[in-house]
């Protein structure tokens, strides 16, 4: 199992926004387990908290923009770069300010704020959705296209081409998000001049300067527009270099460009809100396309996670039958609502039951047309997951188990006779002090019939 991760302590960056020109002090705050990525305005009235969700997105023009019940996040994707190529899940990030810092381009600044603040482990399982096939999104307009593909890991690839000479084609490879630090973060964002003219035309960059964006310099650039640029930039001279670069910025990397696409498609794609376990490669990159990308994959997971129905192989001998079961639960038919376990781990466990005509409640449950109730198949669940509690103890002939809280709980499909139920629990949180909290699902037909959230705790029988 792969534990969740925070920082262990909160830290601060004081910058200025690329767009607004704004100072803000960014505070990066630990998160609880499954928080994910949040962010507070501290400057507006009750302190709203918008997620990093791609839901939100609302406006890519030179940047990812999301917004939120009126509330505004600017430029983040630097940000959630780092916190992803940090190997972070959750994390609280205070604003007081729209904009985010643009620092010097790169997600460098915050990479290191992070490994400054200090990483732990949470004890919570992280949510890893696996590709299983080839998922893809193309912008027609612009050519621009996303693929993920099956992979063992998580890797980017993305491919370039601004149809200019001054850069050319280019191209980047992260094969693990453990090289994103040494090979991705310190890779400035950059402009053409073209787009930089029509930028200042527009009133923003207001934050821009030679120390945060490369600037490719894609025109002959006139007397009059020299000037501007150095007004806007505060310099006295400006220089093209051999390489077509606006004054004496040093690359980083040949192809900076390319590897700076990468990490805006690794910030984009933290949109999704879950880790993905695939190959993504993008050819001709851009917030729009990474964003739609991100909101399509989004959809996807949301509609396998309430549609999956795990299989089991029933003929298979199962890890206990129904005498082990009695040699461990307390209860006792009529009230005995499980007759198999088929899988069990330190997290997680899978239990059967078979659904007969028999069954004492089907007397007054709707007789003329019976149904298993709800409360019946809640109590199976649990049933359930006291076996997994019970495993951690040596003697649990000599233990009961009792129900602490039920919450979320949803009845899906109707059970009927003949029937065959299967429960699957998994731990929310490690069992602590004979506590167990999980996840319970019924499953029957192909279909998920019911699910809860468990709370039980084992006592040892006075």
């Amino acid at each position: 199992m792969v534990k969740q991760k925070t920082i262990v302590t909160e830290i601060s960056l004081t910058g200025v926004g690329l767009h607004t020109g704004k100072e803000v002090t960014m505070t990066f705050k630990p998160g609880p387990a499954n928080n994910g990525i949040t962010f507070v305005r501290k400057d507006l009235e009750g302190q709203p908290i918008i997620e990093a969700d791609a839901n939100y997105v609302v406006n890519t023009q030179r940047g990812t923009n999301l917004e939120k019940l009126g509330v505004k996040i600017q430029t983040p994707e630097h940000v959630l770069a780092a916190i992803v190529g940090c190997d972070i899940d959750n994390i609280i990030i205070e604003l007081d300010a729209s904009e985010l810092p643009i620092m010097d381009g790169s997600s460098k600044y915050f990479v290191e704020a992070i490994e400054k603040a200090g990483i732990q482990e949470q004890d919570a399982k992280r949510n890893i959705y696996v590709v299983k096939e080839i998922i893809s999104f193309m912008d027609e307009d612009s050519g621009s296209e996303i693929i993920v593909m099956p992979s063992d890991s998580y890797s980017v690839t993305t491919m370039v081409d601004f149809g200019t000479k001054v850069l050319g084609t280019q191209n980047a490879t992260m094969k693990s998000i453990s090289e994103f630090k040494t090979e991705i973060a310190e890779s400035r964002t950059f402009s053409f001049l073209h787009e930089l003219e029509f930028l200042l035309e527009e009133g923003l960059i207001k934050g821009g300067d030679l120390n945060n964006a490369i600037v490719y310099v894609d025109k002959e650039i006139s007397e009059k527009t020299m000037n501007n640029l150095k007004v806007a930039f505060g310099k006295d001279e400006l220089t093209v270099k051999p390489n077509g670069i606006l004054d004496n910025l040093t690359l980083h990397y040949p192809n900076e460009a390319a590897r700076h696409k990468l990490l805006d498609v690794i910030g984009d794609l933290s949109l999704i809100g879950t880790r993905i376990q695939g190959k993504v490669i993008a050819n001709k990159p851009g917030h729009f396309v990474n964003t739609q990308f991100a909101k399509k994959l989004a959809k996807i997971i949301k509609i396998e996670q309430r549609n999956y129905v795990p299989v089991y192989d029933l003929n298979q001998e199962p890890l206990m039958d129904i005498h082990k079961i009695m040699s461990v639960l307390p209860h006792r038919p009529p009230f005995l609502f499980i007759d198999r376990i088929l899988e069990m781990s330190d997290s997680h466990i899978v239990g059967l039951k078979n659904v007969t005509m028999n069954e004492s409640f089907f007397v007054g449950h709707f007789p003329g047309a019976p149904v298993m109730p709800g409360v019946i198949i809640v109590e199976a669940m649990a049933q359930t997951g006291g076996i997994l509690v019970l495993s951690t103890v040596p003697d649990p002939e000599n233990y009961l188990t009792y129900f602490m809280k039920i919450d979320n709980v949803k009845f899906k499909q109707k059970v009927l006779p003949g029937d065959t139920l299967t429960f699957k629990c998994e731990l929310i949180t490690p069992i602590r002090r004979g506590i167990c909290h999980m996840q319970a699902n019924a499953y029957a037909n192909g279909r998920l019939v019911a699910e809860a959230e468990l709370m039980a705790q084992i006592s040892k029988k006075q």
